[in-house]
């Protein structure tokens, strides 16, 4: 499998720097995305994880999830969009998480 678009994904978001600036960990990726944890305690409405898909029509699609603890564990999705352009990841992710990606 292509780590390529996850590495593109992650390089439009800001690469090393958004990792700094956001905490994001665990980044896996997976045939069109890019996947990784947040430190929920510093996120709005308690963001644990991000996924970021590349669609057909050259656009993403950004999936915000939060996920409760014991005993139930269950998954919420907080917000979902689609028809994202590449310069407008940053902004969105900002928007919904409350995290700077930059300074």
């Amino acid at each position: 499998m292509s780590t390529t678009i996850a590495t593109t994904i992650l390089q439009q978001l800001g690469g090393s720097r958004f990792i700094a600036m956001t905490g994001a960990k665990n980044l896996v990726a997976e045939e069109n995305a890019l996947i990784f944890r947040l430190p929920e305690n510093l996120t709005k409405n308690r963001i644990s994880a991000v996924g970021i898909y590349l669609e057909p029509s050259d656009t993403y699609r950004m999936k915000f999830i939060r996920q409760e603890g014991a005993p139930t564990f269950a998954i919420d999705v907080v917000a979902e969009l689609d028809d994202i352009y590449c310069e407008d990841l940053q902004r969105i992710f900002a928007q919904i998480t409350g995290l700077d990606t930059r300074l």
